[in-house]
């Protein structure tokens, strides 16, 4: 499903065990990993449940840094970001941002258009990887 450029698909893990297999994934693909957060622990620690919610925040810089270049503001939206996460029913899903609505959200130009593509078919990879 999409909804104003997240895409959500079921996952067949846990949250963190979906974060897991992103986070070797897109290590062994030579991207950096920025952070990990682990948004029902830090719930828990204020005394509040949330149902298991994790996320990644990883990148590359060959690919944003041209995104960057091209509008500084796309900042905000990078680098990348997966979110693994269980609802209220119990399924498990994972959610991102389409890099092709990041493009037209930040007004990209056309010469973009195949990075952009990229990292689309980059994250859609990861996602099915890791979810199946």
């Amino acid at each position: 499903m999409s909804d104003n450029g997240l895409i959500t698909v079921p996952s067949a893990h846990s949250a963190k065990d979906t974060i897991d297999r992103i986070e070797a994934d897109v290590k062994s693909k030579g991207m950096t990993v920025f952070a990990r957060i682990d948004h029902a622990a830090g719930a828990n620690e204020v005394g509040l449940k949330l149902a298991p919610t994790e996320l990644l925040i990883f990148g590359n810089a060959k690919a944003g840094t041209p995104l960057m270049q091209s509008h500084q503001q796309i900042g905000i939206d990078l680098p990348l970001k997966m979110l693994a996460w269980e609802d209220p029913s119990g399924k498990r899903w994972l959610s991102y941002n389409d890099p092709v609505w990041l493009a037209r959200r930040h007004g990209l130009g056309h010469e973009l258009d195949e990075t952009v593509k990229g990292m689309a078919a980059a994250l859609s990879a990861i996602a099915k990887k890791a979810s199946a």
